[in-house]
């Protein structure tokens, strides 16, 4: 065996050995909350589609008809010729949801916040970053090469503390979080960081990849509040692929001239684009329809007994991997997908089932799930 496959092996061991083992299972969804997996068809609730936009009719005809016009792919880059005429329309709409003068559009969330934050940060700034934000933020600050201060979950007073002692040390501050957690979904205290931000002459940046489309309105969670830099995906409620930075026009250019992940990287397939474009249509028009998520997964809570859900997203944490595991099958067996989420995504210890809820649940669904997780509520994280 050669010494790489060995090393594979062992690894692979170890995460055996800890539960912690990921596999791919091929899985055809359905419009709706439905797909087959596994030679099963069973009810979701692990994916993150929160407006079941991506297998709705109108936005797979906007992708259908922009593929057949401009081509499957965009050939390029966007700053050479990738840069095709419906990406304009794209961040116009971007821009008019999150009230912002403009904003750029990267191929993913994950090349987003890897090409945005170093851009704006270098050796002599500062970054805070809330320790429970999303990887992709913490890719982005280490490889700005800023000194990196993590503050506590959503503590406003350990991040006061932490600028306070340090804000004077460096040319510039950052401040990043999650606008909605992605493993807890609860909301970060975006007005708070935002006064924080103002105090310390720091600029403020938040990740909406699970807001935009389902909070106040479609707006998102930061709607409202003073935030130079609101970052998201397209990828989720939006039902297409994609990132995005809605943020003032010059800071815009500043990001398309300097973010490495937008550079250098080849353009979005024009019916992607395109399907966000109709997406972001229905989002604009609908606000009813964007308060569903979250109010099925309040039924889903008040069924339970559990705080009422700040967006789509409800943990049930159960501690060690194994339990979680075994949780997910036995719910599986009932029916239902319910995704168990392990570290190190989530910490040590805190395992967990992570329900997300879509437009299209039926509340029957919602019920008959809650009465079947009722008796985990109990168990000790």
């Amino acid at each position: 065996m050669h010494s790489l496959d060995r090393f594979a092996e062992t690894k692979l061991a170890a995460l055996d050995g800890a539960a912690l083992r990921r596999r791919l299972t091929p899985t055809a969804r359905h419009p709706g909350a439905v797909l087959d997996r596994a030679g099963r068809r069973l009810v979701s609730f692990s994916c993150n589609d929160y407006l079941n936009l991506s297998t709705h009719p109108t936005i797979i005809a906007a992708s259908v008809a922009a593929t057949q016009r401009y081509g499957a792919g965009a050939g390029a880059s966007r700053l050479v010729t990738g840069d095709h005429p419906l990406y304009d329309a794209l961040e116009s709409r971007l821009a008019a949801l999150k009230d912002t003068e403009d904003a750029v559009v990267f191929g993913s969330g994950y090349l987003a916040n890897t090409g945005i934050i170093p851009a704006l940060t270098g050796k002599t700034d500062a970054i805070f970053v809330d320790e429970l934000a999303h990887a992709c933020i913490w890719a982005g600050a280490k490889l700005a090469g800023a000194a990196l201060f993590t503050f506590r979950h959503n503590d406003l007073d350990h991040l006061a503390s932490l600028l306070a002692a340090t804000r004077g040390q460096a040319r510039h501050a950052l401040i990043v979080t999650d606008g909605v957690f992605s493993m807890d979904g609860d909301l970060a205290p975006i007005a708070g960081l935002a006064a924080l931000a103002d105090a310390h002459g720091a600029w403020l940046m938040t990740d909406d990849a699970h807001g935009i489309g389902v909070l106040n309105a479609g707006h998102g969670s930061a709607y409202g509040e003073a935030v130079p830099l609101q970052m998201g995906t397209l990828s989720k409620a939006v039902g297409a692929y994609g990132g995005y930075l809605c943020a003032s026009r010059v800071v815009c250019d500043l990001i398309r001239n300097r973010a490495r992940s937008f550079v250098y990287t080849t353009g979005l397939p024009p019916g992607v684009v395109a399907a966000s474009i109709a997406s972001l249509d229905l989002i604009a028009s609908e606000p009813d329809y964007c308060a569903q998520p979250l109010r099925k997964a309040r039924l889903f809570t008040e069924a339970l007994g559990l705080p009422a859900a700040q967006s789509p997203i409800v943990p049930l944490i159960l501690g060690a991997a194994e339990a979680a595991l075994a949780a997910q099958a036995q719910l599986e067996a009932h029916g239902f997908l319910v995704a168990a989420i392990r570290p190190p995504t989530v910490p040590e210890g805190t395992a967990r089932l992570r329900f997300t809820f879509t437009a299209a649940h039926e509340e029957a669904d919602i019920s008959r799930l809650a009465g079947l997780v009722r008796p985990m509520v109990a168990v000790p994280a």
